[in-house]
């Protein structure tokens, strides 16, 4: 018995140094993205100048003075470091509502996207981008008009899935494919009777998503939402690994999840909220991300929430990179070149390893 005991606890001092060496090496990866990602674009830039640049910004060194302005500057402190700043914080955005969605509605194939939100700031991107709703905003009025669809269609989804009772799993779904149905109707609706050929290219290639609108306003936005969303999930670990065993077990255990549930709900909504806004729609990343980080490192929350949103970080920045750079003189949608990365590698992992979505921690 006593060895038994010993073997247990030798057994879960290795998991736990595996697991934070895996942690600190991904987050020393997504430093390396960060610094390598910046020296990527179609401008041809030295080494020298790029880094250049980000020094003299940070430390103010006199002798780096000549980049305190001008064409090299504007490139990369203005142009690329926030976007991939902004591909960093939506990233993980992303693949951390993916975890937490998938344990609220208990389901594997759900996403951040799960409540309609795609649907509902696409509407609200349509609305702006058809018939100018939204255009005494400005530049900002599709991506303001998309954050505000995205809320009303997630808090309606919400307020649908209570009625009659306590939202479940099984009504939240069921809600968010209704409201998503009728916004991607209205959508199609308007895009027919306005029959703009221009509006409604610019509404598909809305709809693909993309970081290049970043800017340090659009940054100073969404990483500080992004960093505090995360850290209230990973208080909460506790609760959404209890999540997947089911409301029933839930009570017995003196658990009551309705109320943490619609909590999760809207603090997802929000910071998906402001992802759309940011980039667009850019799906598939909280689907995938989840799933390959639960494949290789388990499925309890404590260490399946930061190990994504690292992973999910440095993913998204690498995927904005590629999409810079393959296509000269022009960019691919980041949603495509997601998909086209990401499905493969995920049906790989899933072949290889047996896996099972609520199995063992």
């Amino acid at each position: 018995m006593k060895e038994q005991v010993s073997q247990t606890k030798k057994g879960n001092v290795l998991r736990t140094s595996m697991y934070v060496a895996v942690l600190i090496g991904l987050a020393g990866f997504l430093i390396f993205s960060i610094l390598a990602a910046i020296t990527f674009g179609n401008a041809d830039l030295s080494l020298k100048d790029v880094y250049s640049v980000i020094v003299y910004k940070l430390f103010h060194i006199k002798s780096l003075s000549a980049y305190a302005e001008g064409a090299i500057h504007d490139v990369v402190w203005l142009i690329r470091l926030p976007r991939v700043l902004l591909a960093l914080a939506v990233g993980m955005a992303l693949s951390v509502c993916g975890v937490v969605m998938q344990a609220i509605v208990q389901n594997p194939l759900a996403d951040p996207y799960v409540l309609g939100i795609s649907s509902g700031a696409s509407l609200g991107a349509t609305l702006a981008i058809m018939l100018g709703i939204g255009s005494f905003l400005g530049g900002n009025s599709v991506g303001v008009t998309a954050f505000i669809g995205a809320m009303i269609t997630s808090f309606a989804v919400i307020a649908i899935a209570n009625m009659g009772g306590k939202a479940t799993s099984a009504k939240l779904i069921l809600a968010g494919m209704a409201v998503s149905a009728v916004c991607s109707a209205f959508s199609n609706f308007v895009i027919y009777i306005t029959n703009d050929k221009n509006a409604a290219t610019e509404v598909m290639k809305w709809s693909m998503g993309s970081l290049a609108g970043a800017s340090w306003a659009r940054v100073g936005v969404m990483l500080p939402v992004t960093l505090i969303c995360v850290v209230i999930f990973w208080t909460q670990y506790r609760n959404l690994n209890l999540m997947l065993l089911g409301d029933e077990v839930s009570i017995t255990l003196g658990t009551d999840l309705h109320r943490l549930r619609t909590f999760y709900l809207i603090v997802a909504s929000v910071m998906i909220g402001f992802a759309v806004y940011c980039a667009g729609v850019i799906g598939f990343v909280g689907l995938v991300i989840p799933h390959v980080v639960r494949i290789l490192f388990g499925t309890d929350h404590r260490r399946l929430l930061p190990l994504s949103a690292l992973f999910g970080a440095s993913f998204l920045i690498w995927c904005d990179v590629a999409c810079r750079v393959i296509l000269k003189n022009s960019e691919m949608p980041i949603v495509v070149l997601v998909s086209i990365i990401g499905a493969p590698c995920f049906i790989y992992l899933l072949v290889r390893k047996s896996y099972g979505f609520g199995g063992s921690k």
